[in-house]
């Protein structure tokens, strides 16, 4: 079968050629009747736009790398696979690159996106400390949940107005206190998360009572929460994460400790299939990933984009921070 040519879909759409590579390449320059008219030409005869000769002809290659430190949480699973439907919705590919806890491995790992040319990445999460190091300057990034960076656009969710509402909602229950299982040292989600949990107890006069670090996993929680719930005075725990929340949860049951009221963040799948039925903040994944590959876009578009980009959060209260005491 002989190959659809961009001369195919212009003979019937009755256009350009230059009008078919306008919108194959996805310019603004064609009116919108015009492109759709384009558009089911190209789908009628199967035509693809053959990426290394267009990369040749515009020195871009429509792929994007994405940088991220583990697969592991589910926080970075979902990110990942927001930002690549955005991604393939816009007709680029994607590249992941992930990164050991060193940063020589950070550096090789920005050097494999240049070797494969791509045009810019999204740095996800708990990657996001090792861009200031790894990336080359003028290289476009966009970092996701990153301190703010004279380097880099940033993009990231409420995390600590979710975790104030999630505090603030345990609290109203009649808490006199709230204890926070956090998330480890050196992620900016699990410090901002942490922020907005004093904020509240700051904010209703509440003691912040020591908190307890973990790994964002729900094994380590769990053995964390041991020491909460051996304290009767304990009634009330926020979880920097819902597998925490999940470890917390276990550990209360175990201890026959139904009374414990939890709440977590992120609103995985399953959060509304715990038992009991888990108190969390959801975070909009698909709109941090439609927003950073629009970012990134943009800013291999030549524009001019904020340097922060803030996501709204959502508290969804279920049953687990509405036990009775």
């Amino acid at each position: 079968m002989a190959q659809v040519s961009a001369a195919d879909v212009a003979r019937l759409a009755g256009v350009s050629g230059q009008t078919v590579s306008r919108v194959a390449n996805g310019s603004p320059r064609v009116d919108p009747a015009t492109r759709a008219r384009v558009e089911a030409a190209m789908a009628q005869l199967g035509y693809r736009p053959n990426r290394t000769a267009r990369a040749l002809r515009t020195g871009r290659t429509r792929t994007i790398g994405v940088v991220v430190r583990t697969l592991a949480s589910v926080g970075n699973t979902r990110m990942l696979e927001a930002v690549t439907q955005a991604a393939s919705a816009r007709d680029h590919a994607v590249l992941v690159v992930t990164l050991s806890e060193d940063a020589e491995r950070a550096d090789t790992a920005f050097a494999a996106l240049a070797d494969h040319g791509v045009d810019g990445a999204v740095v996800l999460n708990e990657a996001t400390p090792s861009i200031h190091e790894a990336a080359e300057p003028g290289f476009p990034v966009v970092a996701v949940d990153a301190d703010t960076s004279e380097r880099f656009t940033v993009i990231s969710s409420d995390h600590a107005g979710g975790a104030e509402s999630a505090t603030a909602h345990l609290l109203a229950q009649g808490h006199a206190s709230v204890h926070h299982l956090a998330g480890p040292a050196g992620s900016f989600a699990a410090a901002e998360r942490e922020r907005g949990w004093r904020a509240a107890l700051a904010a209703r006069g509440a003691t912040a009572p020591r908190p307890l670090r973990g790994d964002w996993t729900a094994a380590t929680a769990r053995d964390l929460a041991e020491e909460l719930v051996a304290d009767p005075a304990v009634t009330a725990v926020f979880a920097a994460n819902d597998q925490m929340a999940l470890g917390a949860l276990h550990a209360a049951h175990a201890a026959g400790r139904d009374d414990l009221a939890v709440a977590g963040f992120d609103d995985v799948v399953d959060a509304a299939d715990y038992w009991p039925p888990l108190t969390t903040v959801a975070q909009d994944f698909d709109e941090l990933g439609s927003t950073a590959v629009d970012l990134l876009l943009a800013l291999l578009a030549g524009d001019v984009v904020a340097d922060r980009t803030i996501v709204p959060t959502r508290l969804i209260v279920r049953e687990s921070s509405l036990r009775p005491r």
